[in-house]
């Protein structure tokens, strides 16, 4: 007439609770985004990201030292530049504002390890990763001649301290081009963190408000990948291992954890979820009203992409829950 299992009696008392636990987020799981611009004493508010700024290179330097004392090791650099180009000569060149951001930073907290974010669409006039057609107006992006720019921009990024190269472009044969630009310039102990299943997602809106790289025309379904696409992500992921990749990262993260769960299965190589803007500026909103209560839902939505198989995750909340996790 009773239960012979009762699996409540491992949920009676917290610590009980915590000795049990299957999946434990810490700090060493996080890692957080910030934006260089140009300038000093510059911190401007992304409207729709409370919280989160663009920043001059000495405030990124003041947000690094916090990041590292909070126990986050890493952070990963994007940049918006003061002038775009058809050539994203801002992306690559030595002077660029994520080059001197990463020696800024390595300069003043050198333990903590910088990403260097590789893609073009900060930097181009177009808003697109990489070169057009003369006259294109649909945002086909010319996948070859644009490896060129990539592996002279993760070449620049090595030089200028990044530890880590992350192409976020989605352009076909990406990771073995910077590869061969890495060693060929005698940074073979770069490590490569592909974004190796980007989708061409709606949750990416507030970012182009953080980076100021909204297309001015077309879209990024020609390169990013479509969302009902999941063995799509098996190949790609497969490509880029072969191509040279040490780590892999699936974004977004949040209505893709069956991505993570299958490229965690599919890989030995290390996974990062990016917890993007879209699914931040959610999780904000609603707590400014009220509605949810933010650490708890943070909290448990960093643990569910660890769950699902995340090693690392790329999170604009990525401060405050390593202040709840202390």
């Amino acid at each position: 007439m009773f239960p012979t299992h009762r699996p409540r009696r491992l949920r009676t008392h917290p610590q009980l609770r915590r000795m049990v636990r299957e999946t434990v987020l810490t700090t060493s799981d996080l890692i957080y985004p910030l934006f260089a611009v140009p300038g000093e004493g510059i911190a401007n508010e992304v409207k729709s990201m409370p919280g989160v700024y663009q920043l001059s290179v000495d405030k990124i330097v003041e947000e690094a030292k916090e990041v590292y004392d909070l126990g986050i090791p890493s952070i990963i650099l994007f940049g918006i530049p003061a002038d775009k180009d058809v050539d994203a000569t801002g992306a690559w060149h030595d002077c660029g504002i994520v080059q001197k951001a990463a020696t800024a930073v390595k300069a003043a907290v050198p333990d903590l390890i910088v990403i260097a974010d590789t893609c073009l669409c900060e930097y181009t006039s177009h808003g697109h990763c990489g070169y057009l057609q003369v006259g294109d107006l649909t945002g086909r992006v010319l996948n070859d001649p644009t490896l060129e720019l990539l592996k002279k921009t993760a070449v620049s990024q090595a030089k200028a301290g990044a530890d880590i190269i992350a192409p976020s472009g989605m352009m076909d044969g990406f990771v073995q081009a910077i590869r061969v630009g890495l060693d060929e310039a005698g940074f073979q102990d770069t490590p490569i963190l592909s974004y190796a299943a980007k989708y061409a997602s709606g949750y990416y809106g507030p970012f182009r408000d953080a980076a100021d790289s909204t297309p001015q025309f077309g879209d990024r379904r020609t390169y990013q990948m479509d969302p009902g696409n999941a063995r799509e992500a098996i190949k790609e992921i497969e490509l880029d291992i072969a191509e040279g990749a040490d780590m892999l990262m699936v974004k977004p993260a949040l209505a893709y954890m069956d991505i993570i769960w299958r490229v965690k299965e599919a890989s030995n190589l290390p996974v990062a979820a990016y917890n993007v803007s879209g699914e931040y500026a959610m999780v904000k909103a609603a707590s400014l009203n009220g509605w949810i209560d933010e650490e708890r839902v943070v909290m448990e939505t960093l643990t569910g992409f660890k769950r699902a198989g995340a090693d690392l995750i790329l999170t604009y909340h990525a401060k405050d829950a390593a202040r709840w996790l202390k």
